[in-house]
């Protein structure tokens, strides 16, 4: 594999925008120093309270880290959610629903109480969570603990162990959760044997995870049941579903109506110092700080959570879209040049410095997670000079997608990039969205059609790197490319068959369907060739022949015009053919040069619709 070069180098360590904003989470709330280290379990009141680690796992599964993101600590009630996912999947949704309500409580979550029906409010408290446990005793047997551990390993992607010590302090402490758990026995909620329910329940909570591990498994809830890591489908998409919703109303006890209100994604505490939290077809979050507030949740983590939802607009119940696919292709103008015929100097600029004009066409709706994996698509190949985001095929635009854009935008203009937009719709939400959010950059340009912008970046390409485009010098018959080979004895008989015609900015030159009767010779300005739907096959400049198609067909097959005040020699077909009896050689050169030109322009053609299929 090439290595990358410095600049490419410095492009790949600068930083996407989403591990800034977890960045400046970290730097703001590490001030923050209220609350207090667990310590009903002993164990748990040894935690550094210093520590603080965020992570961020999105649904193509890249993690972000930051902090303490890797420092071990146990599980506690984070684990409830997915053993009650995990029973689900295993007992069946009847034996689970009919056992444990989903109805929030409004207690603490070690409440000794149960609903009117004796049974646990929901499973996100202490007695749910146990009945929880309880049932997958039932049904396992001594495998039941083992079945929990290699469950939430799936979910973090790798093999999870047990702090012993946590373990056993916790069930030598565990008075409370044994009064709930002869109560629920009492109830016929759980078998008898409690102790053996309770064992388990206790081991659980002493899994050990880190931030990382929660933000992937929260971006598991998030992806339907599938770690976005290893891509395997840990549980089913019922059980998944009926999770979150518990989680929604009642995942953070007895501040879970506040939590929803404000911060709207389904969550889940634990007295460890963790939160996760899962948006569905978005991204989980992982943070672990040791102190709680009086609910039992972590201060810092909960911060976090509100400065990730208000950033970035991120409520569950203001969603707009569900796109993950967002890039329909991504190449340079080596791969896929505009429709410009250049010049043999501007085609060796353009062919020695074609990786600094990238083209990423997109396609759904620029959400947060689609908008950072394009971001984190174009920091992983060296860095252009110009990057253009053709958006019309865009269908939305989420704030937070508007946001983040924004943001990377920050980004690239700090890199001296020059960001160019195409195919925007200027009088549509999207663009308002995006330009509330870019109206103060200065390095975005913006184009209504793809090729106009390609073209655009390729001139400046060429100006940067001692080339000149220069539309009003005029140019000889011996420039064409489609007379090489010629010698001046043959261009000075056909330059006698010439008329120069003149034609005026806008002037529609030639018309699709009007006799192919003559050739035309650009010797100033600039034309575009167009299908009769306004589809734009190729621009030309001066030097560049026009209408050649009359030597194979006889009528014209699209329309030329005049971009601006422009000049052609413009040679009669019936003159021409007695040009080429006159002169078999030159009539050869001519033909071989039109078939090398048609294949050149086949050959863009082709490498476009490669791209199309391939990305």
């Amino acid at each position: 594999m090439k290595p990358l070069s410095p600049l490419a180098t410095a492009w790949t360590r600068s930083k996407p925008p989403l591990l800034r904003f977890l960045d400046n989470c970290l730097s703001e709330f590490s001030a923050e120093t209220s609350g207090h280290v667990a310590d009903y379990i002993p164990e748990l009141g040894k935690a550094d309270p210093a520590y603080f680690g965020i992570s961020l796992a999105t649904l193509d599964g890249h993690v972000y880290e930051v902090g303490d993101s890797r420092v071990p600590f146990t599980i506690q009630s984070m684990s409830k959610p997915f053993v009650f996912a995990l029973a689900l999947d295993l007992l069946g949704a009847g034996k689970v629903e009919g056992a444990i309500g989903v109805e929030p409580s409004g207690d603490p979550f070690n409440s000794i109480r149960l609903n009117s029906e004796n049974h646990p409010f929901n499973p996100m408290v202490n007695a749910g969570a146990i009945a929880c446990t309880g049932l997958i005793y039932d049904s396992k047997g001594a495998e039941a603990f083992e079945q929990i551990r290699l469950a939430l390993s799936r979910f973090a992607g790798r093999d999870l162990s047990v702090d012993d010590a946590v373990y056993s302090s916790e069930s030598q402490t565990g008075d409370r959760n044994r009064a709930i758990g002869y109560l629920l026995k009492t109830n016929a909620v759980i078998s008898d044997n409690v102790v053996g329910v309770l064992d388990v329940y206790f081991r659980q909570c002493a899994v050990l995870v880190t931030a990382r591990d929660i933000a992937v498994m929260a971006a598991t809830l998030a992806n339907r049941g599938i770690n976005p890591v290893t891509g395997e489908q840990v549980l089913s998409a019922y059980a998944i579903s009926r999770t979150l919703s518990v989680m929604t109303s009642s995942g953070m006890y007895d501040y879970a109506g506040e939590w929803i209100y404000r911060i709207g994604i389904p969550a889940k505490s634990g007295v460890g110092g963790g939160i996760l939290a899962a948006l569905p077809a978005r991204l989980g979050l992982g943070s672990y700080s040791p102190k709680l507030d009086k609910h039992g949740n972590s201060v810092r983590g909960i911060k976090v959570c509100e400065a990730l939802s208000s950033h970035y607009d991120l409520h569950m119940l203001n969603r707009s879209d569900d796109a993950r696919n967002a890039v329909i292709a991504d190449y340079d103008i080596g791969k896929s040049p505009s429709r410009r015929v250049r010049r043999p100097q501007e085609r060796e600029i353009l062919a020695a410095h074609e990786q600094e004009v990238r083209i990423i066409e997109l396609v759904g709706t620029l959400s947060l997670s689609a908008v950072d994996y394009v971001s984190r698509r174009l920091a992983g190949r060296p860095r252009p000079q110009f990057v253009i985001f053709d958006l019309h095929r865009v269908t939305s635009t989420t704030r937070a997608g508007a946001r983040l854009v924004a943001e990377a935008f920050e980004e690239l203009a700090a890199l001296n990039v020059t960001v160019v937009l195409s195919g925007v719709r200027r009088a549509s939400k999207e663009w308002n969205t995006l330009r509330e959010w870019t109206a103060e950059l200065k390095n975005v340009r913006d184009f209504y059609l793809l090729d106009t912008a390609i073209e655009w970046a390729e001139d400046q390409i060429v100006y940067r790197y001692g080339g000149s485009i220069d539309f009003h010098e005029t140019t000889e018959l011996a420039e064409q490319p489609l007379l090489t080979g010629l010698s001046e004895e043959e261009l000075t008989d056909l330059a006698s068959l010439c008329t120069i015609r003149t034609y005026q900015s806008g002037a529609k030159i030639l018309t699709a369907g009007d006799p192919a009767d003559a050739l035309y010779f650009l010797r100033s300005g600039a034309v575009h060739v167009t299908l009769p739907d306004g589809v734009r096959l190729a621009t030309l400049t001066a030097g560049m022949a026009f209408g050649e198609m009359a030597l194979l067909e006889q009528t014209r097959s699209a329309d030329v015009f005049a971009d601006m005040a422009a000049t052609a020699c413009e040679v009669p077909l019936k003159d021409f053919e007695r040009f080429r009896k006159r002169h078999p050689r030159a009539s050869e050169c001519i033909m071989r040069n039109l078939a090398q030109l048609l294949a050149d322009r086949l050959i863009v053609a082709n490498a476009k619709v490669d791209i199309l299929t391939s990305t």
